[in-house]
């Protein structure tokens, strides 16, 4: 049993929370001063990354969790899925027996329900607002305002990290395991092999991306973001791309850096690192390298 504990500003107090949890049964608390609206609270993700099937999520009330239903029933979906349980104390909620779990299928119509009616209504009031000729839109934003830019920009961080902490558990170990001696594209498809049925894969970029963020908010070591060090048969298959490259340039030297990659593919020589397409900064590299080798004759311009 894990508790979870949180308080919205510095002036409140975790210790009753603490003791709650303790009394319970909890082996382990996260405290954590954060607002319940905020997606991407850094102590909960790693919480939610660290959970073990068989372990139980407990909690002295469901706003210390999540501040709307469709929040709640998010993340407790989440744990279901990996086989971790949920617990709030102060609420009849307890997914390890059939009356919690009764509970969270009631909470989930209603919650379908409400958004049904939030949807009905604002359709309602952009339809009666558009008829008096009014436009929807932030003033502040329309302005430029520096203090409204900022806090929309928090806003989308925050989303940004709440997608890269959810299932974070899948990929985050492999990535804190393999990297940096791993290049980006085949941890890409090493994770994307065990990943469930129906989960978005990840591309090197978009697995890169998520890497970086929680790095940046302190729930990565930042040693993964390091480049991976090169091999020799890297260094092999770098040789063999300057030298097939130079040849290309030598009988067509006015071809694009994109014709160059292409004729590259179709010979089967592959990106250093991984990948479907060669950079045209890669491309770019190889065509220097043969011509200060002197490889690609007078004709051809590096």
């Amino acid at each position: 049993m894990l508790g979870y504990a949180r308080v919205s500003t510095g002036e409140q107090d975790l210790e009753p929370q603490r003791r709650t949890l303790l009394a319970a049964g909890c082996t382990e608390i996260i405290g954590e001063t954060a607002s319940g609206a905020d997606r991407g609270r850094p102590e909960l993700a790693r919480l939610l990354a660290g959970l073990r099937p068989g372990d139980t999520l407990v909690v002295v009330r469901i706003d210390r969790l999540a501040r709307s239903l469709a929040q709640l029933l998010e993340v407790i979906g989440r744990l279901e899925a990996r086989g971790v349980k949920f617990r709030s104390l102060g609420d009849p909620i307890d997914t390890a027996g059939p009356s919690g779990t009764l509970i969270l299928q009631i909470l989930g119509a209603v919650a379908e329900f409400e958004r049904a009616l939030i949807r009905e209504r604002t359709m309602a009031g952009l339809a009666a607002a558009r008829e008096r000729g009014r436009v929807g839109g932030n003033p502040r934003l329309k302005a430029r305002d520096p203090a409204a830019l900022a806090h929309l920009a928090a806003a989308r961080r925050a989303k940004r990290l709440a997608a890269a902490s959810e299932g974070a558990e899948a990929w985050l170990p492999l990535v804190r395991k393999l990297r940096p001696e791993t290049p980006w594209p085949a941890l890409a498809a090493h994770i994307n092999a065990g990943l469930a049925p129906g989960r978005k894969p990840f591309t090197p970029a978009r697995l890169a991306r998520f890497a970086r963020m929680l790095a940046q908010e302190r729930l990565l070591e930042p040693c993964v973001l390091q480049h991976a060090p090169a091999t020799r048969r890297g260094r092999a298959g770098t040789a063999r791309a300057v030298e097939v490259a130079a040849a290309y340039l030598r009988g067509r030297p006015d071809a694009s850096l994109a014709e160059l990659g292409a004729q590259l593919l179709r010979l089967g020589v592959r990106p250093p690192r991984g990948g479907a397409a060669w950079a045209a900064s890669s491309l770019k590299a190889l065509r220097d390298r043969a011509g200060r080798a002197g490889l690609l004759g007078p004709a051809v311009r590096p």
